[in-house]
């Protein structure tokens, strides 16, 4: 395959966590195509660091958790890896000192944030990337033109919520 196929192959990471009460924390990891149709989806079961873990980590507990621990492990998981993730979490950021995949924290599309490096804007929007990584904005922008502005990323993400939820629901109310 050609590497101008290639770009027009963009596939699209979306990823969250949730907490389930008493039983730590799950993640999930969404794979779309460029137009938000899922090619694959994969969820952890619930992480909970011990009081040891909590004592030595102290406030970087959420980065190393959410980010490093499940993120890492969601993306091991996934046959088909995106070519960039998406979270409403900041604290998945972290999965980027982890991966050479792109992590992109999306704002709102009314955001007031400016454009500059380490942000994008990417269909209704503002996309916030990790402070050490910030010229990930600039490698992306040359794939912006394969999503539409009217696109909505907000959405994938309230679907990975969503099927955590039902998870949860199916898997730990019984």
């Amino acid at each position: 395959m050609s590497g101008a196929g290639k770009t027009d192959q963009l596939r699209l990471g979306f990823m969250e966590t949730m907490e389930v009460e008493g039983r730590g924390h799950i993640g999930g990891l969404l794979i779309t195509n460029k137009n938000g149709r899922p090619l694959e989806f994969q969820c952890t079961t619930p992480v909970k660091p011990n009081r040891t873990q909590e004592i030595l980590f102290g406030e970087t507990l959420q980065s190393w958790l959410l980010g490093e621990l499940i993120g890492s492990t969601l993306l091991a998981r996934v046959s088909i890896k995106p070519d960039m993730i998406i979270t409403s979490d900041p604290n998945l950021l972290e999965l980027r000192n982890h991966t050479s995949i792109p992590v992109a924290c999306a704002a709102d599309a009314k955001s007031k944030v400016a454009e500059q490096g380490g942000t994008l804007r990417l269909g209704g929007s503002l996309l916030r990337f990790h402070v050490g990584h910030d010229t990930d904005a600039d490698s992306l922008s040359k794939q912006k033109h394969l999503i539409p502005d009217s696109a909505d990323l907000a959405e994938p993400l309230e679907r990975v919520r969503e099927a955590l939820a039902e998870t949860v629901r199916t898997v730990f109310t019984r």
